[in-house]
């Protein structure tokens, strides 16, 4: 096992992998911000460096200061957490070129899933099933009018290089295409400074389902079932599940085999997401994948009681897939859970600033991620999400009913929050009986006006 690791990120995710460092006996390191001086996760780390301004490219994201710190630190290993540097191959080659263990799949592997369109092609080599839509990147307005002439319409413009809805725009037909072909280009090659863009037949109201998997440096991959995430807004996640209610067992079991033949194929390592659509007949369609761990990981975990973090350190150890996880992967009970934002509940504006009121729930079933505390301060130069709240039962049912009772005493006050948005949703009819897809919201807020 590593001697010491250095969490090259911030908030909860940075006191989730300290938490499962230290049950495996390993020191930790925590890089922070200036605006990040009295977090818990510098709380709650061995040693901490601060790495510069406030502004995550003066900080978290600058390469040369987060290797600094891990080379000042004398560190085996980097664990990227999500998001800011997770997904990015030009940090894991230099960890490489450092002799840090970065603990993710190699450089190689994630630069071709992180392209969205080599991952598609990657994919469809390998027989999973992809939407129709262009083949490789689109060069110009006039191929996109061609490709969305064989797709049909509607169709939908993606960003190779995104995520999160960022250089995406739906398209009905080909009048409108040209003047929103060139609006996801510039937004693509604004937010990632790439702005290629592919195309995929767009499904109207399709369910969002993603597949857990984890692969050891042995050449086995395995699959840890599925989540729901449906519940979104602009294509950010709100809330999440395990099991789908939609995927039968015996779906799951093809899945399981056909990522497992495409990742072995492909050489990963570690933990990631494969994400697919589903549409309206049941059939899946794979849409990206994801090389690192999830914000939503916990929902797996409650289900497998398997800790997905302590089993990303033991991968980059060396250790073989059969002495990490039970065989075969249990799936007990239902979990869900409700991402916690510093938002306003209605309007979704930011709302930074000091938490005079934390008081967390607990009780049987009930798990709480969070770096926050009163009087603590939620600064307004990141991500707004404060808490993961997770609910477990034996059924969907229970679960629910868990998470109506946590979120009633779940308490933040001094700043807004999402959480009466999430106990508004649990009270929903539809929401109850599992009748969603991805544009479950829009409707939701069209019920809840007309009932103003």
């Amino acid at each position: 096992m590593f001697r010491k690791v250095l969490i090259a990120n911030r908030g909860e995710i940075a006191l989730r992998v300290i938490c499962a460092c230290r049950e495996l006996g390993v020191r930790t390191v925590a890089v922070y911000s200036e605006a990040d001086r009295h977090s818990l996760h510098v709380r709650f780390a061995d040693e901490a460096i601060c790495i510069g301004p406030p502004r995550s490219a003066e900080s978290y994201l600058n390469v040369p200061a987060v290797i600094s710190a891990a080379e000042i630190a004398d560190v085996d290993a980097i664990h990227p957490g999500y998001g800011l540097l997770s997904e990015n191959a030009n940090f894991a080659e230099v960890c490489r070129a450092s002799n840090i263990k970065f603990i993710g799949p190699p450089p190689e592997v994630t630069r071709l899933m992180g392209e969205k369109e080599k991952a598609r092609q990657a994919m469809k080599r390998a027989k999973v099933p992809i939407l129709p839509g262009s083949e490789g990147v689109i060069q110009s307005e006039d191929e996109a009018l061609d490709w969305a002439k064989s797709v049909g319409y509607p169709i939908i413009l993606k960003a190779s290089a995104g995520g999160g809805g960022r250089g995406m725009r739906v398209v009905r037909s080909a009048q409108e295409l040209p003047a929103l072909y060139q609006a996801a280009h510039i937004e693509a090659a604004n937010a990632f400074g790439n702005g290629d863009l592919y195309m995929e037949k767009f499904i109207e109201r399709p369910r969002h389902i993603e597949f857990q998997v984890l692969a050891d440096q042995h050449g086995s991959v395995i699959s840890l079932g599925e989540r729901e995430c449906s519940i979104q807004r602009r294509h950010q996640k709100l809330i999440e599940e395990a099991p789908s209610l939609q995927v039968t067992q015996k779906m799951r079991d093809e899945i399981a085999k056909t990522l497992k033949r495409s990742l072995e194929n492909v050489g990963y390592q570690n933990a990631g997401t494969v994400e697919f659509l589903m549409d309206e007949d049941g059939k899946l369609y794979f849409i990206e994948m994801n090389t690192r761990i999830q914000v939503e990981h916990p929902v797996t975990e409650m289900v497998t009681g398997i800790d997905l973090v302590k089993a990303q350190l033991r991968i980059a150890c060396g250790e073989r897939l059969s002495s990490i996880l039970p065989h075969p992967i249990p799936i007990r009970g239902h979990a869900i859970e409700c991402r916690v934002n510093a938002e306003h509940p209605e309007k979704f504006t930011p709302s930074a600033g000091k938490i005079t009121v934390f008081n967390v729930p607990g009780g049987n079933g009930i798990r709480v991620d969070t770096a926050q505390y009163a009087e603590g301060i939620v600064p307004p130069y990141y991500d707004s999400l404060i808490a993961k709240l997770i609910a477990h039962g034996n059924d969907r049912e229970e679960a629910m009913q868990r998470m109506k009772r946590a979120l009633g005493m779940f308490v933040v006050e001094g700043i807004h929050t999402t959480i009466p948005l999430h106990s508004r949703i649990f009270e929903d009819e539809e929401f109850r009986a599992g009748k969603f897809d991805t544009k479950f919201m829009e409707r939701f807020f069209e019920r809840q006006k007309a009932a103003q």
